[in-house]
């Protein structure tokens, strides 16, 4: 029997690893849909056994392909694959008709269990793939990165949420090679409004950089609220926040972006680089020092609209660091 499986997600590289990870003997027909419109498109066409869909996407996401399949009452056994790890994550999309969860990158021994426990896999059958090629997008350096940062902001959203104990919505991250002069334009905090922010460098095995949080002020008397902080317990209760905040998203992103190049990552000693600024002023040493060269910039703009708390984590590689990552994606995607 052939099993018609349809893979939705935004990351052709994402697309490809969960194409890999689809036990070998099973015989399969394999579509894909870049996005959850795509996504619908087809199903409505053709039925499928199986949809393996991602979450955050842009446009409709996944919780919208969900609640759209009920809606309009398009039977099809689906399977979310996504780096948003938050336990509550995994309860809405359940809550909406997903069979079951998936971490990013799958892992194959789990995709084959879910497939095994639904009866769409069964270990002694042999069968001949019968796969629908994905497009051969041409896939460049950010391309990876962008899912390597996905998966590594996946686990560091999941510790915020535990710590302020509520749903982070997660953001797809914004991956391009920027030089440090055009810094504070191109990242979408740039206003007039009032930041303050710490910086944390960090080096290995090739890889060089530093991260930086940029904080909305406004976003701070809510912060301390969720961090249960009495204006009490320090003299310089912003700082605190700060340097509280920027540690949990720090640690936990450049460990998971460690983790996948198989480096671990030694970390400088954290700064406050400065407060109740504009972006501008804040980043004024990255335009002021060595202002041509090229940068690798990782932007993930966090948003709790119904707290009012707007914060962006910046990854920054160095020129430096391009070759050396080049050389690792291409290890990870053989």
């Amino acid at each position: 029997m052939t099993i018609r499986i349809l893979i939705c997600d935004d990351s052709a590289v994402a697309r490809r690893q969960i194409a890999r990870a689809l036990p070998s003997p099973l015989t399969t027909r394999l579509e894909f849909a870049s996005h959850g419109k795509e996504a619908l498109a087809l199903l409505r066409q053709t039925r499928f056994d199986l949809l393996l869909l991602d979450l955050n996407m842009p446009g409709l996401d996944g919780y919208e392909v969900l609640k759209a399949l009920r809606r309009e009452q398009l039977e099809v056994m689906t399977l979310v694959v996504s780096a948003d790890i938050q336990p509550e994550a995994c309860r809405r999309v359940q809550a909406l008709g997903a069979m079951g969860f998936l971490a990013k990158p799958v892992n194959r021994n789990a995709l084959t269990d879910l497939l095994r426990r639904y009866g769409l896999y069964a270990p002694q059958q042999d069968g001949n793939a019968l796969h629908t090629p994905s497009p051969q997008e041409s896939l460049a350096l950010t391309d990876y990165l962008q899912e390597v940062a996905n998966i590594a902001m996946g686990r560091a959203t999941a510790l915020l949420a535990r710590l302020l104990n509520t749903f982070i919505p997660q953001p797809v991250p914004l991956v391009a090679p920027i030089a440090r002069a055009e810094l504070s334009l191109a990242i979408s905090t740039a206003t007039d409004e009032g930041f303050s922010a710490v910086c944390q460098g960090f080096v290995g095995a090739g890889l060089a950089g530093e991260a930086l949080l940029l904080f909305s002020d406004s976003s701070l008397e809510e912060m301390a609220r969720l961090l249960h902080y009495s204006p009490s317990d320090t003299t310089a209760p912003d700082v605190e926040i700060l340097m509280d905040v920027s540690s949990i998203l720090f640690g936990a992103f450049l460990k998971g972006l460690g983790d996948q190049f198989d480096v671990r990552l030694g970390l400088a000693q954290p700064k406050v680089l400065g407060r109740h600024l504009p972006v501008s002023t804040l980043l004024e040493y990255h335009g002021n020092h060595h202002h041509q060269q090229q940068l690798l910039c990782i932007e993930i703009p966090y948003a709790l609209e119904q707290q009012h708390i707007y914060c962006n984590l910046l990854v920054l590689l160095t020129e430096a660091s391009i070759r050396s990552l080049e050389q690792k994606l291409s290890y990870l995607t053989e």
